[in-house]
């Protein structure tokens, strides 16, 4: 290819993935149900978008360094205090019962379905038997199931995806050698390629440790550190044998969410958008691989393959690993219907089908498309359906507010118990041990201690989380804490107003809705309830009494809307108003 060829295929690949995501974003539904036909639309009609052509060989070990970033990512999420129990049960059995079901199950029919050798039939067995982070993810996101049904769904997509590249890698290297492993020969081989991934996991962790153990560099430098040790360790992991860079990847991120004495800013923009960044490239690249003329006699078999998966396979593993666990009803149909083929089934499919067609394995030439359409048709069915079956199972997050106040003072403290009796899901945190007992006896949920590590930014989001007030009598604590919260959780991030004599070193300086408004600074609350003053809920309709201010509004639909510099929420009918009423303290009640 020419020059300019190169230029126009990689600016119009990476047009097309971020314009995707874009697309799919305005529409609300996952981004893969919009590049996957893009891709192969732009493979079909334009010759320079072909990665194979634009790359070369250079194509299949980038992807393999392009995934392992995103399991390294996808490790970061991972908080292995709440991985137990029943939890813990339930994702060791999805993988080592729910992988070799799906394998075989996948091969038997995969034979017959699609006219291809037995050969061929077990590599798309094996290839079809992972999820992954990068489709569970964003649907999971969308429906909002519960955090418990959450937390096992991502726990068993990150893990799977790297148990099954080195599954796929090895019956790729059977097949292509034309033999039949022996079971202890096999079980030996997987397990060479686990210890071999872990060490290099380890390696890699215990070297950023000590890099920023002792060199402490920045959060631009300590970021771009973190791809280089992930992408430098998987590439070394791969040299040693194929894929074990995967599981290497997921013990790095594991390790660096999870082992003290890491303080690395775990989880940044710049990491996020990269990821998210490859993600749209590498199914841009991967469906433009495939043609239309290979998709011609695959493309109902592919589909009667991914309907047996959703329909057959993933309920019987689904019952098979929650069985015996406290999990309810509702909780285990939705495991059942969350199964979504990803990035690393493209992957797969893609670097090994070349392999075994150049072999000679009948039917190998079936594999990337009928992969292809298996990846389509579960992504869009999962896409189109996962909501209202979780709604139709009972196993969503309520989808009224659930704010989460930061401060223990008195009059925050009546401020949650106003809003909670306004029929929100209120939730606590404070610093010190008196205050969080004044919240335990009000009867409101008091947040874990790791809330603090979450706004320093080593835990990735605040679950379930959908505004987060930072109430403290602190105002640089609460200036600081809310600019560098914003952005990790779903709805609004507000902080108190600073006293316009403060002398504070961030919180005069720092941008962004006031909540409240300026003249209702913590000192002014704290005044004010010396004098007698207290949060009410009522219902509106009623004038504001004299020398009141309004604080939120309580929609019927449980949407809170606070008051803020930027402007005052108008109340409507149902609605509830939370306010400061001179006099009165503690008869916040319930609206009628």
């Amino acid at each position: 290819m020419t020059t300019d060829q190169v230029l126009i295929g990689v600016g119009l690949t990476l047009v097309l993935a971020v314009g995707s995501q874009i697309l799919a974003s305005r529409l609300r539904i996952p981004a893969l149900i919009v590049l996957l036909p893009t891709g192969f639309a732009a493979g079909a009609l334009i010759d320079d978008v072909n990665p194979e052509r634009l790359l070369g060989a250079a194509f299949s070990p980038l992807v393999s360094l392009a995934v392992a970033v995103i399991l390294y990512d996808a490790g970061l999420g991972l908080d292995l205090a709440r991985m137990r129990g029943h939890r813990r049960r339930v994702v060791f059995r999805l993988i080592c019962i729910g992988v070799p079901i799906t394998w075989l199950l996948g091969a038997l029919l995969a034979a017959p379905l699609l006219g291809m050798s037995q050969q061929a039939a077990v590599m798309i067995g094996a290839i079809l038997v992972v999820s992954g982070p990068t489709v569970v993810g964003p649907l999971l996101s969308f429906v909002r199931p519960k955090d418990r049904l959450q937390h096992i769904l991502v726990w068993e997509g990150s893990l799977i995806d790297p148990v099954g590249g080195i599954l796929g890698a090895l019956v790729f290297h059977a097949v292509a050698a034309g033999t039949k492993h022996h079971f202890y020969s096999a079980a030996a081989d997987f397990l060479t390629s686990v210890g071999i991934g872990a060490a290099g996991g380890v390696a890699g962790a215990a070297l950023l440790w000590g890099l920023f153990r002792a060199l402490r560099p920045g959060e631009v430098l300590g970021t771009t550190a973190q791809l280089a040790a992930v992408i430098g360790v998987a590439a070394l992991c791969d040299v040693l044998r194929e894929d074990t860079g995967l599981i290497a990847a997921v013990m790095m991120g594991l390790a660096v969410a999870n082992l003290p004495g890491f303080d690395i800013p775990a989880r940044r923009p710049f990491f996020e958008t990269l990821v998210t960044l490859i993600l749209g490239l590498l199914f841009i690249s991967i469906s433009a691989t495939v043609t239309p003329q290979s998709l011609r006699h695959v493309g109902l078999p592919a589909l009667g393959l991914a309907a047996f998966l959703v329909l057959a396979v993933r309920p019987m593993v689904a019952a098979v690993s929650t069985l015996g666990t406290d999990l309810t009803r509702g909780e285990r149909g939705f495991i059942s219907w969350m199964a979504p083929r990803g990035i690393v089934a493209a992957a797969t499919a893609s670097t090994f089908s070349a392999g075994l067609v150049a072999k000679g394995i009948g039917g190998a030439s079936k594999i990337l498309p009928a992969t292809f359409v298996v990846i389509v048709a579960t992504v869009t069915l999962y896409g189109l359906t996962a909501s209202p079956v979780a709604r139709r199972l009972g196993v969503v997050r309520p989808s009224r507010s659930r704010p989460l106040l930061v401060g223990g003072d008195p009059w925050v403290v009546d401020l949650g118990v106003a809003l909670k009796s306004a029929g929100l899901e209120v939730v606590m945190w404070a610093g010190q041990e008196q205050q969080r007992e004044r919240i335990r006896q009000a009867g409101i949920e008091l947040a874990p201690g790791e809330l603090l590590a979450a706004v320093t930014g080593q835990v990735p989001e605040l679950e379930g989380i959908t505004a987060v007030f930072f109430l403290t009598a602190e105002d640089d604590f609460n200036a600081l804490a809310a600019t560098i919260l914003r952005g990790s959780v779903e709805g609004v991030v507000h902080h108190l107003a600073a006293p316009p004599e403060s002398h504070g070193v961030v919180a005069p300086f720092v941008s962004g809705e006031v909540l409240f408004g300026a003249d209702l600074t913590g000192p002014t609350f704290s005044r004010r309830y010396k004098e007698g003053a207290a949060v009410l809920a009522r219902p509106a309709g009623a004038a504001l009494p004299p020398g009141g201010d309004l604080l939120f509004l309580v929609r019927p639909d449980g949407r809170l809307d606070p008051v803020t510099d930027a402007g005052t929420p108008l109340p409507g009918p149902g609605d509830t108003v939370v306010l400061l009423a001179p006099g009165g303290r503690g008869t916040a009640r319930t609206p009628e």
